[in-house]
């Protein structure tokens, strides 16, 4: 899974820092324990789509990632091939579907396995593997799409985040897009999460240019507004400073 270097050379670290391999099993062990943590802890609808608070969500995150990707002169079409990295039980992989891309284009990497699973189930012909972003199972200049949505976040380790972005690049095809959804603020209630702003995003993707803007309503606000007043909680949306999530379409230079 650690990111391998030019003919089996060994990076060197002063004494007692971790190299990237170990930093990254580290880092999975650690994700995926969370993984299991929060299966045992909340509510199995806590984040299902007939929540008012979900449909809000994904509502706003397909009407503005589809108008992003097509001012970038980037919007899918069938025979792009398209990866989302941490496609969960099915994550925008239906979205892509939708759009028109057909299952055979469809790939994907997860690390947790039973969410995998399930989407394996949900789309047989689509190309979706268990494994861990770190190292991707793919040749460098595939896709005319990459998918990172709330990946990042989950990934405390600085070390990783970078191998992790580096392997997108990778892999993403000269004038293809990366499309960026994630936390753009700290949740104080929930230290197994990380925000990536502005910043960061520009940090990590140095190669990628493009549009970036915040979106979705801040989780808390809308699951207490949007199950009263759908009218109320995109208002609310529209105002920048309640948005807690950066969207984002980086271009790979061509």
């Amino acid at each position: 899974m650690a990111a391998s270097l030019p003919n089996g050379a060994r990076r060197s670290f002063p004494s007692g820092r971790q190299e990237p391999g170990d930093a990254v099993l580290a880092e999975r062990e650690r994700i995926l324990a969370e993984y299991w943590r929060r299966e045992q802890e909340l509510a199995p609808d806590l984040y299902a789509p007939w929540q008012p608070s979900a449909a809000l969500e994904l509502a706003a995150r397909r009407r503005s990632s589809a108008a992003m990707l097509r001012r970038a002169n980037l919007f899918p079409k069938a025979g792009d091939h398209c990866l989302e990295v941490g496609y969960g039980s099915i994550g925008w992989l239906g979205d892509l579907i939708s759009w028109g891309v057909p299952a055979p284009c469809l790939h994907g990497v997860e690390l947790n396995e039973s969410r995998a699973r399930h989407a394996q189930e949900a789309l047989p012909l689509a190309d979706l593997r268990i494994g861990d972003a770190a190292e991707l199972p793919f040749q460098d200049d595939t896709f005319r799409l990459v998918i990172a949505s709330t990946v990042f976040t989950s990934i405390l380790d600085a070390t990783v985040r970078s191998l992790v972005a580096q392997q997108i690049v990778r892999v993403l095809a000269p004038g293809g897009a990366l499309v960026w959804y994630d936390f753009a603020i700290n949740n104080p209630r929930n230290p197994n999460v990380r925000k990536v702003d502005r910043r960061e995003l520009q940090q990590l993707f140095p190669q990628l240019k493009g549009e970036v803007r915040s979106v979705t309503l801040a989780l808390p606000l809308a699951r207490l507004v949007a199950p009263w007043s759908w009218t109320l909680a995109t208002a609310l949306e529209a105002i920048p400073l309640l948005r807690s999530h950066l969207l984002a379409v980086l271009v790979k230079s061509s």
